[in-house]
């Protein structure tokens, strides 16, 4: 039998991974953050060092690196090199320079390869900026979860104080404007409204709100 895959989609700060986290803990879905696949990308660069000028080569030393992906607890981990990078995916200098590696598209056609075969493990809620249109463009489930771009910054700013990070406010407006234009506008798997996906402005909602309406969207079916 086929497994179901529910994509959400939607630009930086929408809520797109706790949202997605909370559907997957309530259906017994397997959760996937395709956006921890670019930042581990950055992360790998940064480390040893690669010039983001030759994504062809980061790539090269991927695959040589004993890449290995895991499900537990309901949700996909990696190793690379026998070691499994978390706290570092979310470190400042891997948030600047995700989107640039995220814009290559030698890089997106390998982690969209590798997103396409995580159908395996289960059924999915897997989020990111191109599972609908992309990934898994004959999802059973799609949905767009947006705001506006003062809140998106507000959310992001308080998640990163209250992760213990200093933070200028506005620093982080400008750094969500330009991951927007970055994502919006690149010239491989923009962000995109994919066909058949139903379009969320959280804005003014709760997170339970929010929750709740995309699991009565897939249990009226």
């Amino acid at each position: 039998m086929k497994n179901i895959v529910i994509a959400i989609d939607g630009p930086s700060a929408s809520g797109k991974s706790t949202v997605s986290k909370a559907v997957a803990k309530v259906l017994n879905y397997i959760y996937v953050d395709s956006g921890s696949l670019y930042r581990a990308v950055a992360w790998f660069a940064l480390k040893k060092n690669l010039s983001f000028n030759n994504p062809e080569f980061i790539i090269e030393e991927l695959n040589n690196s004993n890449l290995l992906f895991f499900s537990k607890n309901n949700q996909i981990f990696f190793e690379i090199e026998d070691y499994q990078p978390v706290k570092e995916l979310r470190s400042k200098i891997v948030r600047e320079n995700v989107a640039e590696i995220a814009s290559k598209s030698v890089i997106r056609k390998f982690v969209v390869s590798k997103l396409k075969e995580f159908n395996t493990f289960g059924n999915l809620v897997i989020e990111g900026r191109d599972i609908g249109s992309i990934v898994y463009p004959d999802a059973e489930y799609k949905f767009f979860l947006n705001a506006d771009l003062e809140e998106r910054a507000n959310r992001r700013y308080q998640e990163l104080i209250d992760a213990g990070e200093s933070e200028n406010s506005k620093e982080v407006l400008e750094s969500i404007r330009s991951r927007d234009k970055i994502d919006t506008s690149r010239e491989q798997d923009p962000l995109i409204v994919a066909p058949g996906s139903k379009v969320i402005d959280s804005t003014n909602m709760s997170l339970s709100e929010v929750i709740n309406l995309i699991i009565s969207e897939i249990s009226d079916d």
